[in-house]
């Protein structure tokens, strides 16, 4: 990363970003537009490709992972219709810059990641942010999160085969879960929201992300 600097320096290529990828494409929610003119960025990709930073496409990360597309990550977590006092769960930590976006918005993040150098170099990002309403594991996100369920709002940052039944049990009712499905190569994003007595499926649009890994998606 970056050595330690204002967060602004680089706000006009995020205030571009979100004219450009985010507003201009139909991002409505001023606190998720505000979320990503305040969160650098380039604080999340590998040093090599930094001046790529705030292109419009998702960029290689360690570990065979990626950080998404920035309208990619505004429209999930549009998607979540985030409150303030809301208990977020995050499947796939990943560089953490989705997790700083989702903390910028919620009360807490529970957020899980399979590699445990993806999930270290993540908490070491959000503590130079000073975010400290996160908590991290490393494992299987999956199956979520018991121990801290029902969340509010569930995102999940990789693809599945399908919708992960441990989710959608650990969503409070009013929940909200994001999740893209689908072929390895090809997945659709959904929203799975829990009412008092059933499960509603909103589909979305197309999109393709790194295999969800464990129990409820693919083997590794």
């Amino acid at each position: 990363m970056q050595g330690d600097q204002a967060l602004d320096d680089r706000a006009a290529e995020r205030e571009e970003m979100v004219r450009s990828q985010l507003a201009r494409r139909g991002i409505r929610s001023e606190a998720v537009l505000a979320a990503m003119r305040k969160i650098p960025r380039h604080w999340f990709v590998p040093d090599a490709i930094s001046n790529q930073a705030y292109r419009d496409c998702a960029l290689p990360t360690d570990c065979g992972q990626t950080i998404s597309q920035p309208y990619m990550v505004a429209r999930m977590t549009e998607l979540l219709e985030l409150r303030r006092k809301d208990h977020v769960l995050e499947v796939g930590t990943g560089t953490g810059y989705q997790t700083a976006i989702l903390a910028s918005l919620a009360q807490h993040v529970y957020t899980i990641e399979w590699h445990l150098k993806l999930m270290n170099a993540a908490v070491e990002r959000l503590e130079r942010l000073r975010q400290q309403n996160v908590t991290f594991r490393c494992g299987d996100g999956s199956v979520g999160w018991p121990e801290h369920a029902p969340f509010d709002a569930i995102l999940v940052t990789a693809g599945a085969p399908d919708i992960p039944h441990s989710l959608c049990e650990q969503l409070a009712t009013a929940g909200r879960l994001v999740v893209p499905i689908g072929e390895l190569a090809n997945q659709l994003l959904v929203r799975v929201c829990r009412t008092e007595s059933r499960f509603e499926r909103e589909e979305h649009l197309s999109c393709r992300f790194v295999k969800l890994l464990g129990q409820e998606g693919w083997p590794e």
